[in-house]
């Protein structure tokens, strides 16, 4: 048996078995990772045993203590945040929809800020980590969306507008230059600091955004994680709850999660098609 047929057969068979656990468990709490956009052209962070692929992302504390951060954060921002503002949904985004659409799914908790999932369809989202698209000020709560800054910068500093570099997670680029003098935006109503309504590494997600997350977790039937290694506690802790709760969960994903010892059932399997074939076979039934 060719190594294909062999892909295609597990394929087959995984997404068999997710549709027979979605049949039983109906009222899904779904909780998405960077895997789930990975096929829509945004990079993700870690490899299949979970580890960095890439330094960490900025702190939140180093990004509010220090100008040179910034400074740095938004130069590279200029480039990278075409990779997010020009993705397209992607078949699993469009699974996940229909799943929903049928009524299989109580909830979805997404640690992406793409908002691709609501893009394909998907109603009931919750955006655990904020949204990328939309900046706030941390001193006055001013809201601006996103490519409007971006285009203030872009005529402020029309040498780091043109420059390239490859794409990296969450609108970074992987571009190493001066950037002493990348001259940032500030907030237009108080001139506070303006960051991007998404929650970073040492913040904390907002308790409404979390209480949300919970209440549907206490309406729902299982957990299904998807293109998620759990590593980061604001997700993981969802599916510690849900194991405390005696409900089942599943992770579909291409390596190792932060909850494997709590899992019920686990496909190790490329997201989209596996997605795809169970939802075939809930049509089909």
């Amino acid at each position: 048996m060719t190594q294909a047929v062999e892909i295609a057969k597990s394929v087959s068979q995984a997404g068999e078995e997710l549709a027979d656990f979605i049949q039983r468990y109906p009222k899904l709490w779904v909780i998405t990772g960077a895997g789930v956009s990975t096929d829509s052209g945004i990079p993700d962070y870690r490899d299949a045993d979970g580890q960095w692929k890439r330094p960490p992302p900025v702190q939140h504390g180093d990004f509010m203590g220090s100008f040179a951060v910034r400074q740095r954060y938004w130069a590279r921002a200029l480039v990278g945040f075409k990779a997010m503002r020009e993705a397209q949904v992607s078949g699993a985004h469009k699974a996940l929809a229909a799943l929903e659409a049928m009524g299989f799914i109580e909830l979805l908790v997404t640690q992406n800020v793409d908002r691709l999932h609501q893009r394909a369809g998907s109603k009931r989202v919750v955006d655990l980590h904020g949204r990328a698209d939309l900046v706030k000020c941390m001193s006055c709560d001013y809201t601006m969306m996103r490519h409007a800054m971006h285009s203030e910068m872009a005529v402020m500093n029309p040498r780091f507008a043109a420059l390239d570099a490859r794409y990296a997670p969450d609108g970074d680029a992987d571009l190493e230059t001066d950037f002493s003098t990348f001259k940032v935006f500030d907030c237009p109503r108080c001139g506070g600091i303006l960051k991007p309504d998404v929650v970073y590494y040492g913040d904390v997600v907002p308790p409404a955004r979390r209480l949300a997350a919970q209440a549907g977790l206490s309406n729902a039937g299982a957990v299904l994680a998807v293109g998620t290694s759990l590593m980061v506690f604001s997700g993981y802790r969802f599916c510690r709850d849900a194991h405390g709760l005696g409900l089942p969960v599943a992770s579909l994903s291409l390596g190792v999660t932060r909850a494997d010892a709590l899992l019920t059932h686990q496909w190790r399997a490329p997201l989209t098609p596996v997605l795809e074939q169970a939802v075939s076979c809930l049509q089909s039934d």
